[in-house]
């Protein structure tokens, strides 16, 4: 093992900080290793979301995400305009990464059939019931805006537009009225269903194009339109963490400076939280402070261990994972259906393989986890051939 990671290592170029890469890594398998548990009944509280207010680890993961993407256009914009490529060429093929990663969400939706269940109908039950929005679609939603912001936007504005995307989402969830379907109007709401952000999810993209098409008296979707301004903040708040950190060469005073602003953005979100509570689903202003703040820190933490004082060899299968991340998330869904489109006897490929992981391991939390973490090793396993062989998926 420590000879595989040092290959792995070893290959990265000697001018390559190695932050960026294994925190994307870390992220996207944190991500995958939630989303695939062997029973959602049986899982350890840090791997589930908080029920409505408040956060988990779990929560944190997708900011996260979003977080690295406003920090990745930051960096990809400055090299691409250094190689001498225009401006109207780099927003041209940021165009067509937002329209495949929509695609690519849509795919994922429609992927999947229920073999055990004759009356099952794909038509019905999958494309007219399409989710519209899911977390490609925001990922792509957020890095277009964040992309063109960073275009052309100096700093400056983009600090203005960050702190005013949070200002206005606050104020619009707080202060405008919405009706609901009895007729009573009401405001101010930050209810499971009962929302400013579920009313125009509802109203624009119809209950049945919905995560959560059964909720009342609003269904709503925690990707959901209104909801992405304060994730379009998430992304510049990225932005701006890797815009200083391309004017700062001392890597010491980097983590200081992050870990410094970090904590005062989290003092800031529980500073506010009694006015817009910390909720992950309505991406609130509060909740982007708190997990912008946290992502910095942990940039800032994930920079001192690997770029500052050279402990490495952990971060190679992270690096694996990050590189291909979109591919990654991609196979992991894919392979995630398969899993459970599969008949096997009475049950699926997946719960017999589960099954037989519970004949082992009593505990059903174990035995849960356990799954998550096989499921990883066999993505692995995929993600290192394409790693060896130089397959790298960029939309």
């Amino acid at each position: 093992m420590r000879q595989h990671c040092a290959e792995i290592i070893n290959k990265l170029p000697s001018h390559r900080l190695m932050a960026l890469d294994v925190m994307r890594g870390l992220t996207i398998t944190a991500m995958i290793l939630v989303n695939n548990p062997g029973s959602w009944g049986a899982m350890y509280w840090p791997l589930k979301h908080a029920q409505w207010h408040g956060w988990t680890p779990t929560d944190l993961i997708f900011p996260f995400f979003i977080f690295i993407v406003g920090m990745s256009i930051t960096l990809s914009v400055n090299s691409l305009r250094a190689k001498g490529v225009s401006d109207q060429h780099i927003l041209k093929a940021g165009v067509i990464r937002t329209i495949k990663l929509i695609a690519l969400g849509w795919f994922l939706a429609l992927f999947y059939y229920n073999f055990r269940d004759p009356s099952f109908s794909w038509l019905d039950d999958k494309l007219l019931q399409l989710r519209v929005l899911g977390v490609l679609q925001r990922i792509g939603l957020v890095y277009l805006v964040a992309l063109c912001c960073y275009l052309y936007l100096s700093p400056k504005k983009i600090a203005i537009t960050c702190i005013a995307l949070l200002f206005f989402y606050g104020a619009a969830m707080l202060y405008i009225p919405y009706t609901l379907p009895n007729g009573e109007v009401v405001s101010g709401l930050w209810l499971h269903g009962n929302n400013l952000s579920a009313f125009i999810d509802n109203a624009v993209l119809g209950s049945h194009h919905l995560y959560y098409a059964n909720a009342k008296p609003l269904p709503f979707d925690p990707e959901g339109l209104f909801s992405t301004l304060p994730a379009i903040a998430s992304a510049l708040s990225g932005m701006l963490a890797a815009v200083y950190l391309t004017k700062q060469p001392d890597l010491k005073k980097q983590a200081r400076t992050l870990i410094l602003l970090g904590t005062l953005a989290v003092i800031a979100g529980y500073a506010i939280a009694p006015i817009t509570p910390i909720n992950k689903a309505l991406w609130t202003p509060s909740y982007v402070l708190l997990s912008s703040g946290l992502a910095a820190i942990f940039y800032a933490l994930c920079s001192a261990i690997l770029d500052i004082y050279k402990l490495r060899s952990w971060g190679a299968p992270f690096i694996v994972f990050g590189a291909n991340a979109i591919l990654f998330f991609m196979f992991a869904g894919v392979f995630a259906r398969l899993l459970i489109m599969i008949p096997l006897g009475d049950s699926s490929l997946k719960g017999n393989i589960y099954g037989l992981i519970q004949l082992v391991i009593s505990n059903d939390y174990l035995a849960s986890f356990s799954f998550s973490l096989l499921f990883l090793v066999v993505s692995y396993g995929v993600m290192y051939s394409c790693y060896r062989k130089g397959i790298f998926w960029k939309v």
